[in-house]
């Protein structure tokens, strides 16, 4: 299986995340359902070889648990979580938006452009994973730097 071609069938289905797993055909999140990619499992060998095809030789060598970012020209960047799951390596990708939108096309409380502002304090976005924290925060951040 080819990790590269995964990574453009992610992008062009427009995917939130992309899951390898041992003994599971490789599967996309798209618009919250997951798909399979292929009919074919893949191994344990197959999955291990992907996951550490994309580690560097550190994080081969530390590798239980881990949590990098990876960036491939013209796709963008991704979160990985890499694990081991029930004596198998495994892993999820997340595809990181590249584009920030405006705050104003999020239709944000206007407060928040107030808060963000502030030269002090500590703010808290809060929520399950996949639920919208990254596009906001990202947003109000380019506001700030922009103002």
């Amino acid at each position: 299986m080819d990790f590269e071609k995964l990574l453009e069938l992610m992008c062009t289905k427009k995917a939130s995340d992309l899951f390898i797993t041992a003994e599971r055909p490789p599967a996309l999140k798209v618009d919250g359902k997951i798909i399979d990619v292929s009919k074919t499992s893949l191994s344990e060998e197959q999955s291990l070889k992907l996951v550490k095809s994309i580690m560097t030789q550190r994080q081969r060598d530390d590798f239980d648990n881990s949590n990098f970012a990876i960036s491939r020209r013209g796709l963008g960047r991704f979160r990985v979580s890499a694990f081991t799951q029930r004596d198998a390596a495994g892993m999820v990708l997340r595809r990181i938006e590249s584009d920030i939108p405006d705050w104003e096309s999020l239709h944000l409380p206007p407060t928040l452009k107030d808060v963000i502002m502030e030269k002090r304090g500590l703010v808290l976005f809060v929520g399950a994973t996949g639920t919208g924290k990254s596009i906001p925060l990202a947003s109000l951040i380019k506001y700030r730097n922009e103002n």
